[in-house]
């Protein structure tokens, strides 16, 4: 019966005795907190004096790249915050992994379609945004399953 309950909880990392999907999901609520706070950075954050709260008018750049705005940053923060608060368990750590994945990908098809001069382009996006949210849907599917799959077997 222990035998099976770990497996439930997904195989665990000797050095740190958390299951691996666990670590990603905490790992990459850290990395969404710290690109939130990187946004708020002049210097880091290009053309910061052009920083809006919300639209496409904002032509602040994170890292030079990035369109960002204060909502913008905010979600990333609150990203962070959630990937932090469900790494807390397997199924909450997989849930944050597999259904943030599939935001990103659904908002890399809204910045695929949206007129990126438009009032719809609220967040705002641009075509690197574009390329890093169909990353970060990608990665974050595979890392949901990936880090559970061996518990997904049994």
């Amino acid at each position: 019966m222990v035998n099976s309950m770990a497996h439930s909880r997904g195989r665990r990392n000797p050095a740190d005795g958390r299951a691996p999907v666990r670590r990603a999901a905490a790992t990459v609520g850290v990395i969404f907190l710290i690109i939130g706070v990187l946004g708020f950075i002049p210097g880091i954050t290009s053309n910061f004096d052009d920083l809006y709260f919300a639209g496409h008018e904002s032509d602040a750049k994170l890292f030079g790249l990035f369109q960002v705005s204060v909502l913008h940053n905010i979600v990333h923060l609150l990203f962070g915050v959630a990937g932090l608060a469900l790494s807390r368990t397997v199924s909450g750590a997989r849930t944050y992994l597999i259904g943030g994945g599939a935001i990103y990908l659904v908002l890399w098809l809204y910045g695929l379609v949206v007129d990126q001069s438009s009032g719809a382009n609220f967040i705002p996006l641009n075509a690197a945004d574009n390329w890093l949210h169909l990353f970060l849907g990608v990665g974050m599917i595979a890392l949901g399953l990936l880090t559970t799959r061996d518990a997904n077997r049994r």
